[in-house]
C-alpha cells in the first residue's frame, strides 16, 4: 500500500477545476430555486444604491410578490415523457445491476438536474456496500463535481474530474485506511487538527476562501475528501510469452525480472533438451495513458492513490453537459427563465390593479343623507343584498351612484401572450400536458398533437440517452472480480 505524502500539484490542480466551475455553481443555484418556486430572490439594486431581492423590492412599493410556477410543471412534463416513452425497465444494463440501483428512478431525477443545470453526472464503481456487492451507481451533484474545461460533447478531451467527498470520519478511515492501524492513525490525526483547512494553504497559490469552500463541511462532524482523477503519461513495457501465448504489460522496473526468467527458461532448457529451441519473452518499452485518483485532504495529504482498477482503464464518471457550444453549457429551465419572471410580475400587476380598483364604491352626497341616519348606519345599509337606502330629493346635488373602475388595462391578454411564448420556447404546450383535449379529439389527432409536441424535445432527450449510454459503458467496463476501492 503506497505512503501518505503530501502533493502540492494535486491540491493545486484540484483547486483550479473547482474555481473554474463557480460560475456553473451559481448558475444552477439560481436555476433551481425558479424551477421549485423561490422565484423572487434575484437581487436588485434601489434608487437610494441599496441592493435588496426582487421580493423585497417589490414589497417595499407596495406589491405582494405572487408566483405562479409554470416552470415545475414544465420539468414534470418532460420527466413524465421520458419514464413513459423513453426509460427501458432495465435502463440498457443487465437487471441485476439496474434492480440493485434502482436506475429508473436514478435515471429520472438525474434527467430531472439535468434539466435544471444542463449537466448530468453519475460515479459508477465497483464496491461492498450494505445493500450488497457489484456494481453502484451514484448521482453527482454539480455541486460536488469539478472537470477541466472540455469541448468535445463526447469528453474525449476531459484531463481532469473529480468529486468532493462527505462522510464521517469513521467511514473515511474505514474506506481509506481499510486493516491498516497506523494508516487510519494518521487519517484521524489529520482530520483532528483545528487548523487542517489551513494547512499547506500558503503553498497552493490560490485564496484561502477558495480552498475553504470547496473543503467546508456541510455540518459539524462531517469531513471532506476530494477524489481526484488525472489522465497521465507512463511508460510501460507491454510483453508477450510464446510458452503460454499470453500478452500483458508490467512496469519498466520489471524488466530485470523478465531477464531472469529468459535466463532461467535458457538454461533449463540447455540442461534438458539441447536441440530444443529457446522461446524467450519478449517485450517492448512504449509510452501510454493511465487515468490515475488521489484522495486529497484538506491540507494536500494524498492519503490514497491508484490507477483506473477498472477493464475500461478509465475514470469512474459519466458526464454530459448540454448544449456544449464552445463549452457553453445552457439548460432547458434556462431559456424560460425569463417567460416566468414576466408572468409573476403580470399576475402581481393585476393582483395590486384589482386591490386598488374602485369596486362597488358608493358616491353619495353630504346633504342628501337622512337625519336619523348617521354615515355608518348608511354603509351597513349599502352593503345588504335588497337593501333600501333612504335619501333626501334636491334638485341643487347629484342622486347617490355606484363607481366602479375596470383593473384590466391589458394585463391579461399580456399573461395570456407571456404563457403561450413559455409554451413555444419550452416545447412542452398543452397537448404534451394532456390539457385542451376534448371529448370529440380523435385519438390520431391527439397522437399527431403529442408527436409535434415531442418533436421540439427529441434533441434534449436524446442527449441524456447518449448520457445514459456511456454510464452503460461503464458498468459493461467493470468486471465482477475487480478490485474495489476499499481494496487498494
Amino acid at each position: 500500500m503506497m505512503t501518505m505524502h503530501n502533493d502540492e500539484n494535486a491540491l493545486k490542480l484540484a483547486a483550479a477545476a473547482w474555481m473554474a466551475g463557480s460560475t456553473l455553481r451559481e448558475q444552477r443555484r439560481r436555476l433551481k430555486r425558479y424551477t421549485y418556486g423561490d422565484q423572487w430572490s434575484d437581487p436588485v439594486r434601489l434608487p437610494s444604491g441599496l441592493t435588496v431581492s426582487e421580493g423585497e423590492a417589490a414589497g417595499n412599493g407596495g406589491e405582494r410578490p405572487m408566483t405562479n410556477n409554470l416552470i415545475r410543471q414544465l420539468v414534470k412534463s418532460v420527466v413524465g415523457l421520458y419514464r413513459r416513452d423513453f426509460c427501458q425497465n432495465d435502463c440498457g444494463t443487465d437487471a441485476a445491476t439496474a434492480r440493485r440501483n434502482s436506475l429508473r428512478e436514478m435515471d429520472a431525477r438525474m434527467l430531472e438536474e439535468f434539466l435544471i443545470s444542463g449537466c448530468a453526472v453519475q460515479r459508477v464503481v465497483a464496491e461492498k456496500r450494505l445493500d450488497g456487492e457489484g456494481v453502484w451507481v451514484d448521482n453527482v451533484s454539480p455541486e460536488r463535481f469539478f472537470v477541466n474545461r472540455y469541448l468535445d460533447p463526447r469528453g474525449a478531451d476531459i484531463e481532469v474530474a473529480g468529486m468532493i467527498h462527505e462522510m464521517s470520519l469513521r467511514e473515511l478511515t474505514v474506506r481509506l485506511g481499510r486493516h491498516d492501524t497506523a494508516r487510519r492513525r494518521a487519517i484521524e490525526r489529520i482530520y483532528l487538527n483545528p487548523d487542517i483547512n489551513r494547512a499547506g494553504r500558503s503553498d497552493t497559490g490560490y485564496s484561502s476562501e477558495a480552498i475553504e469552500e470547496m473543503m467546508r463541511p456541510s455540518s459539524p462532524g462531517r469531513c471532506r475528501a476530494v477524489e481526484l482523477w488525472t489522465l497521465e503519461t507512463r511508460s510501460i513495457t507491454r510483453c508477450y510469452d510464446p510458452e503460454s501465448g499470453s500478452a500483458f504489460a508490467v512496469d519498466p522496473e520489471e524488466e530485470a525480472k523478465l531477464r531472469r526468467i529468459n535466463r532461467r527458461r535458457k538454461s533449463h532448457r540447455t540442461a534438458t533438451k539441447p536441440n530444443n529451441t529457446h522461446r524467450p519473452i519478449s517485450w517492448k518499452r512504449c509510452d501510454t495513458l493511465r487515468w490515475h485518483c488521489r484522495w486529497i485532504a484538506p491540507d494536500g495529504t494524498v492519503m490514497a492513490e491508484y490507477d483506473s482498477p477498472w477493464l475500461h482503464g478509465r475514470h469512474p464518471f459519466a458526464i454530459k453537459m448540454y448544449p456544449l457550444t464552445d463549452g457553453e453549457i445552457h439548460s432547458f429551465v434556462e431559456d424560460v427563465v425569463d417567460q416566468q419572471r414576466i408572468i409573476n410580475r403580470m399576475i402581481t400587476l393585476m393582483e395590486k390593479i384589482m386591490s386598488v380598483s374602485a369596486k362597488g364604491v358608493l358616491l353619495f352626497p353630504t346633504d342628501r343623507l337622512p337625519s336619523d341616519l348617521s354615515w355608518a348606519d348608511l354603509a351597513d345599509l349599502w352593503s345588504r343584498p335588497g337593501a333600501i337606502v333612504p335619501f333626501k330629493p334636491s334638485e341643487r346635488s347629484s342622486e347617490p351612484r355606484q363607481l366602479t373602475t375596470s383593473g384590466d388595462c391589458g394585463a391579461h391578454q399580456m399573461l395570456q401572450i407571456q404563457t403561450s411564448m413559455l409554451e413555444q420556447i419550452s416545447g412542452v404546450n398543452s397537448s404534451l400536458q394532456g390539457r385542451d383535449t376534448t371529448g370529440n379529439t380523435s385519438a390520431a389527432l391527439y397522437d399527431a398533437r403529442t408527436r409535434n409536441a415531442t418533436t421540439a424535445l427529441i434533441d434534449l432527450i436524446e442527449a441524456f440517452a447518449t448520457f445514459v449510454d456511456s454510464r452503460n459503458r461503464l458498468i459493461d467496463g467493470i468486471r465482477s472480480e475487480t478490485r474495489t476501492e476499499a481494496d487498494i
